[in-house]
Order: structure tokens, then sequence, then C-alpha cells
């Protein structure tokens, strides 16, 4: 060590503890950013799908107090923009908010069920509906919202 001509000692570099404060700074902030950077499309997808699931929902209550054949459809035409639900009065689908433009993009649907209901979902009237799934595809990104028949449709576990 050197000491200057005032007596006291030149320090050069950085404590132990001053790096490893600053790169848990530096951590803290990475992982902030990656938190804060998720892909939008995944976002926009899932948020599609939990108002999805929230319609579809609303629907299959409405056909069960009712006691309606009620079924929801994607629209299949080239500008599909829409989904329609079918089999409740028109003011009630009105007043509800069911049948609503997609928030982004009109998604691919993918449907299965075990009811011969061809390209739709059918919600009622009946309590239990059977297994069915709706998975919606945009781009690289799918959700897939899936009931047994019993529960509510929900995002289902592993996307697919």
């Amino acid at each position: 060590m050197r000491t200057r001509p005032s007596g006291r000692l030149l320090q050069r570099g950085f404590t132990l503890i001053e790096l490893i404060v600053a790169i848990t700074i530096v951590a803290i902030a990475s992982a902030t950013v990656a938190v804060a950077v998720r892909d939008r499309a995944d976002v926009q997808l899932e948020r599609e799908a939990l108002l999805l699931a929230a319609v579809l929902e609303t629907a299959r209550s409405e056909a069960r107090a009712a006691s309606l054949d009620v079924r929801w459809v994607p629209d299949s035409n080239s500008d599909a923009s829409r989904y329609r639900i079918t089999g409740l009065p028109v003011a009630l689908i009105k007043r509800l908010d069911l049948e609503r433009p997609w928030l982004g993009d009109p998604p691919i649907v993918e449907i299965e069920s075990a009811n011969p209901t061809g390209r739709a979902i059918r919600l009622g009237p009946e309590p239990l509906i059977g297994a069915q799934r709706v998975t919606l595809i945009r781009g690289d990104h799918r959700i897939t919202l899936a009931t047994d028949g019993l529960r509510p449709f929900a995002i289902a576990k592993g996307g697919a």
C-alpha cells in the first residue's frame, strides 16, 4: 500500500460489500424487467380466454335456469370478429353482453366435445353438459379452456 504525502492510505477498487450490493441491485432490476416484459400476445390471449370463460359460464347458468338448449358458436366466416350465443332470448343476450367481438385479431378456434354439436359448445339445458374444450390459437400462442361437464370452464393447465 502506498501512502499519500498527507499520511492517508490510497484505496483502489471496490470492497466486497460494494460489489455484492451492486450485483444484487442488477439482479433485482433484471428480474423485474423479465417479469414486466411478458409476451403481449400471450397476455392478450389469456385475457381473451378469461373473458370467454366468463361468457360461457354466464350463458350456461342462464341455460340451466330457463331450461333452454343454449350453444356458443364462433363465427366461421373469414372476417370472424365475433362469436354468437344461440338459444337465449336476444334481449337477454344484449343485456348480459354475451355476444361481443374478440379483443384482438380473431383467433383460430378448435372445439373438442363429447356431444355431437358440430362446431359449437353446448351449454345447457342440463346441469351436466359433458366434457368440452375450446382452444384459442393466435400465431404461435395457444390457450385452452376446458370443463369436465360439471365444473366451470377454466384455463387448462399446460395450455392444451
